[in-house]
Order: structure tokens, then C-alpha cells, then sequence
């Protein structure tokens, strides 16, 4: 397999890069049918409560924060996963070391294709 299919999770020269928040970096891998997201959360930090039509999956890589959901808060930390279905309202606040969050988009956000700023396009 060519180079170009060989990624590092905390090479954060690799990928798209988007800052979706103060204190919340991440960077993009796009592919044909899924998108990986590797997002870097500050200490304390806080992203906006969203929805967007695609499925997402997360997993807590590093660190600890709560994930609102549909409403609900869940502490989560180390190991935790989790399924956001398409249109549900979520967001995430990052514990006091911060967090690194492994997102998986399903199908691909077109927004998130090119840099750029925020949650949205």
C-alpha cells in the first residue's frame, strides 16, 4: 500500500486540520464512505452543542470529559465509546487533563473536506 494510507493519531501535521472550537483542534481523514476525525480537546474546554445528518461514533482515546447527547450528560473517560445517530444534539467538555476523541463520520462530512473553522461549513 502507498505511504499516502498510513497515518499517526498524534502526527498533527497529517490530515485536514480544523479548529472547531477554543482549545479544540482536529484533524481530518476523508474517505470514500467513512471519515476519521482526531480531535485534540484543551483542558476544561467545551465545544458547541450540534446535529448534523451523518452517523458519528466516537472514542475516547486519552483523558476524561462529559459527552452530552441528546440531552443527556455521560461522564466518559479512557475505553468509552459511543453511537450518535444522524440529527441527534451533542457535544462534549473536556476534564481537567483534556481529552483526545477518535470521531468516525459516516457517510463523510462534506464540510469537513478543507479546512476551516467551527462545527459547521
Amino acid at each position: 500500500m502507498p505511504e499516502q494510507h498510513f497515518f499517526n493519531l498524534h502526527d498533527m501535521s497529517q490530515g485536514i486540520s480544523r479548529n472547531l472550537a477554543d482549545g479544540l483542534d482536529t484533524r481530518i481523514f476523508p474517505g470514500e464512505n467513512v471519515m476519521l476525525s482526531v480531535v485534540h480537546i484543551g483542558p476544561n474546554k467545551s465545544g458547541v452543542i450540534h446535529s448534523h445528518p451523518q452517523e458519528q461514533w466516537g472514542v475516547m482515546l486519552q483523558g476524561s470529559g462529559v459527552r452530552v447527547q441528546d440531552g443527556v450528560e455521560h461522564q466518559v473517560e479512557a475505553g468509552d465509546f459511543w453511537q450518535t445517530p444522524g440529527q441527534i444534539e451533542h457535544g462534549f467538555h473536556a476534564g481537567p487533563d483534556g481529552a483526545i476523541v477518535l470521531d468516525v463520520f459516516s457517510p463523510p462530512r462534506d464540510e469537513y473536506r478543507r479546512s476551516g473553522r467551527g462545527f459547521e461549513a
